[in-house]
């Protein structure tokens, strides 16, 4: 689709009265169904790829088994090798939640609670069985690649003396994320993949088999990630990222508070916009801190099942 020549900013938003608050429904077209995968453009991917520089390849997935138990009462992979016969086998997945391990949430996963699914599409649409809209499919068939960036904020916060858990509840402030991009020397631009580095995976590897069944109970899991309220959704729309990731499963802090609504709803529900989650962001984090490059030439390939709610990433950070 063409592009509007200059993107809304945040406090222009909805472009139609019409529209719920803060939403950026239409910005892309009434019937748009990639969000804001639309700012990833032939002449930014192409751009992202003169990033290549020593041909370092990370690869951004987690064990498909990990977290185990899954978090968020999810359903665990069964795995069977089936015997086809002398010498041949066959993989056989069971149970396969898409959002167990990493993952993208895509546009049917999660609607804003008051206004519903991105540009309108209602819970019944997504309920029903004969209805694809908002798919995974959609970002599948297109590919996902341009400029990755990571904010390492582990490696910012130990430098600059912040103490946090990455399993303990932290509300990460756009002035902070901001802080440390300007500590490594990132410029945003528009169309970047957000990659923000808490720490969650290095941190959930180190604990013990108890410690981790005792964090998939109800109410046991606590996430440092980016804080709620009206300033992180203006720093995320104002930077025009395509889509925002983390090495943590929920991308905001966690638990969501009572008075804020999660950034999940406007963040899917009105912007169209991917979060990733559970993104294996370490190796990458420190190839960048050795060289001081925190760029990369970004590439996902979601899942391509019509009407699919998520995927894992099947996502590279090529450098």
């Amino acid at each position: 689709m063409k592009l509007p020549g200059q993107l809304p900013a945040f406090d222009q938003l909805p472009i139609k009265p019409d529209y719920p608050p803060r939403s950026a429904w239409g910005v892309f077209g009434d019937d748009d169904e990639i969000g804001t995968l639309n700012l990833l453009t032939p002449e930014r991917v192409a751009a992202a790829a003169t990033l290549v520089k020593t041909g370092e390849v990370f690869p951004m997935n987690w064990e498909l088994e990990k977290p185990h138990p899954p978090l968020f009462n999810r359903s665990s992979l069964q795995h069977t090798v089936q015997r086809r016969r002398r010498n041949v086998f066959d993989d056989i997945y069971d149970s396969f939640n898409t959002q167990s391990s990493s993952q993208w949430d895509g546009l049917r996963h999660y609607g804003h609670q008051q206004h519903g699914f991105y540009n309108g599409v209602t819970e019944e649409q997504i309920a029903d069985p004969a209805n694809s809209i908002n798919g995974i499919h959609n970002w599948a068939r297109r590919g996902i690649a341009g400029r990755g960036v990571l904010i390492d904020f582990r490696r910012f916060a130990d430098a600059h003396g912040i103490s946090y858990s990455p399993g303990v509840r932290y509300g990460i402030t756009p002035e902070q994320m901001q802080a440390a991009a300007a500590w490594q020397g990132v410029k945003f631009q528009t169309g970047d993949i957000l990659l923000l580095r808490v720490g969650w995976i290095d941190w959930y590897d180190a604990l013990t088999e108890e410690q981790r069944i005792a964090l998939a109970q109800p109410g046991g899991l606590q996430i440092a990630g980016l804080t709620q309220g009206e300033e992180s959704l203006r720093f995320l729309w104002d930077n025009h990222f395509a889509a925002v990731c983390s090495d943590n499963p929920s991308f905001e802090a966690n638990p969501f508070p009572k008075e804020d609504e999660a950034l999940h709803d406007t963040i899917i529900g009105l912007w169209g916009m991917p979060i990733g989650e559970m993104f294996t962001l370490d190796k990458l984090a420190a190839a960048c801190a050795a060289d001081k490059r925190y760029e990369c030439f970004f590439t996902a390939a979601p899942l391509n099942k019509l009407g699919g709610v998520a995927s894992p990433p099947n996502a590279l950070a090529i450098r």
